[in-house]
């Protein structure tokens, strides 16, 4: 991390968007069956007109996130991605920092969010960031490979 580390709102639908989009996909297919991923594609964060946002580290897109704001009830964090060569630095905590601040901006006071079972990293680094489990939410059902988590953030 630098001090030209910037986080911005940015269409899904940009190039670098898509790319990172894309190494997300593909890192998670081969972790669980399609009916247990539940990744929005660009066009359904565009159609939903989901925050999008994309961190980079010195022009370089390091990782993206994204909020759906639920009403005034509850933001969920989607789309959370940091390029490997990445993590570890303190990337992933900014963007999540950030994502919440947003949320907050928008009378949001608590964040949800799935993820996979076979996403160890993920789930340590939610549960450090202070993330609880909780019962599926939304349109979610009960799944044994995901796992349902939310924090409080007023």
């Amino acid at each position: 991390m630098s001090s030209t580390t910037v986080i911005s709102r940015e269409r899904p639908d940009t190039n670098d968007a898509r790319v990172l989009i894309t190494e997300l996909d593909a890192y998670l297919i081969p972790l669980s069956p399609k009916e247990s991923r539940h990744g929005y594609p660009v066009e359904k964060l565009m159609n939903e007109d989901v925050p999008f946002f994309i961190i980079r580290d010195n022009g370089i897109a390091v990782g993206c996130g994204a909020v759906k704001l639920c009403g005034t009830e509850y933001g969920e964090i989607k789309r959370m991605y940091i390029r490997p060569q990445f993590r570890g630095l303190g990337f992933a905590k900014l963007m999540l920092d950030h994502l919440a601040i947003y949320a907050r901006s928008h009378g949001i006071t608590i964040l949800r969010l799935e993820t996979g079972i076979a996403q160890p990293e993920a789930i340590g680094f939610y549960e450090r960031a202070g993330f609880q489990l909780i019962a599926p939410f939304g349109q979610y059902k009960p799944d044994p490979l995901s796992r349902f988590y939310e924090k409080r953030i007023a």
